[in-house]
């Protein structure tokens, strides 16, 4: 490699930077974090999920879950409820204000995705999400 221009790791690690940029700047008026946010849009789609099916789902390792679960607890996003199945382990669920939220964060994280797939072209910009699913979560992409 002549160039650390040629490196994939390179620019992997500058294109995301910019847009974690763009997520962090538009969701900083809500106080939110881009991996908060991740996880809060997972209890969007399904409430009440445990912290490690969480983990998973995001690929996040248990301590970075519970740092954020704490987080969002602290704002008063979540709240942590025991599972009636299994007393060892809690549930997450959302709280009325973080409920609220959903619309108005899902809003400008829409606004910024936009704003990225506005530099390329439809075929560029589906191939580029296929690519990134296949190389980010060792899936096809073809959802």
């Amino acid at each position: 490699m002549d160039r650390i221009e040629d490196c994939y790791g390179f620019l992997l690690g500058k294109a995301y930077q910019k847009v974690w940029q763009m997520e962090k700047a538009a969701l900083a008026q809500y106080g939110i974090t881009p991996v908060q946010f991740v996880l809060l849009h997972v209890l969007w789609e399904k409430d009440g999920q445990k912290g490690v099916e969480l983990g998973g789902r995001l690929r996040l390792d248990g301590a970075t879950i519970t740092g954020v679960l704490d987080r969002l607890e602290k704002m008063g996003l979540i709240e942590r409820r025991p599972d009636l199945n299994d007393r060892r382990t809690n549930l997450i669920f959302l709280t009325p204000k973080g409920k609220e939220l959903e619309k108005p964060m899902n809003q400008v994280t829409d606004v910024v995705n936009k704003e990225v797939i506005s530099m390329f072209s439809e075929e560029e910009a589906n191939l580029l999400k296929s690519m990134l699913t296949k190389l980010g979560l060792g899936q096809k992409g073809d959802r």
